[in-house]
């Protein structure tokens, strides 16, 4: 099974570098317009099924680029909740302790009021998993998640046999990664991180990357 990873077009939060997670931006003209050209330029393939989550900015994306699709919104593959630093960005939170204490953590700690990242991986990473045992149960071979950076950054972090930490994932807005999912191998788990694999004790898939 193929499939393609894509995040969401730029809001205007993104223009800001603020941390947009829960908050339900819709897109900005920009990114729109970033968007209908990526849709011209025949980027992506035509894709009969394609997953978002709940919050505008990935229904309107997945309009732009699969106006034909069967699109199927999946609560569980939203982004994080950035709690109290949500839609704000570095240059607002300075000064705020608790902004501090995360930022030295090297973004391990919780967001304050909001979620972990533990909790935030296992949520989407058990919504990626319930979308790929429905496409197979339908006998789908290809087909789009358009979602938020964060989800994608988790989901290859936990399951790409090309082993990279969190960040190292990013994709900018309307880009992402064109993968094959296959039956894990009992193995994979041992070349993951203490962090993944305290978190989850199997994969039920696993993913090659084709192109990114």
């Amino acid at each position: 099974m193929e499939i393609y990873l894509i995040r969401h077009g730029k809001t205007y939060g993104n223009s800001l570098s603020r941390y947009i997670g829960v908050t339900d931006e819709p897109l900005c003209e920009s990114g729109i317009e970033e968007l209908k050209a990526i849709a011209v330029g025949e980027q992506y393939p035509r894709l009969s099924r394609v997953y978002t989550s709940d919050l505008k900015r990935t229904i309107e994306t997945a309009k732009i680029l699969f106006p034909d699709a069967d699109r199927k919104i999946v609560n569980d593959l939203r982004e994080c909740d950035f709690g109290e630093f949500e839609n704000k960005n570095y240059k607002e939170l300075d000064g705020n302790e608790n902004y501090q204490k995360w930022v030295d953590s090297n973004g391990e700690l919780p967001f304050p009021g909001g979620e972990s990242r533990e909790d935030c991986l296992k949520r989407q990473v058990n919504a990626f998993f319930q979308c790929i045992r429905e496409l197979e149960a339908e006998k789908i071979d290809q087909a789009g998640f358009v979602v938020h950076g964060g989800t994608i950054m988790h989901i290859m972090e936990a399951l790409c046999t090309i082993n990279k930490k969190f960040y190292e994932w990013h994709v900018g807005n309307g880009a992402g990664y064109h993968v094959k999912i296959l039956k894990s191998q009992n193995n994979i788990l041992n070349n993951k991180s203490a962090f993944i694999k305290g978190l989850l004790n199997s994969l039920e898939y696993q993913i090659e990357l084709i192109q990114s």
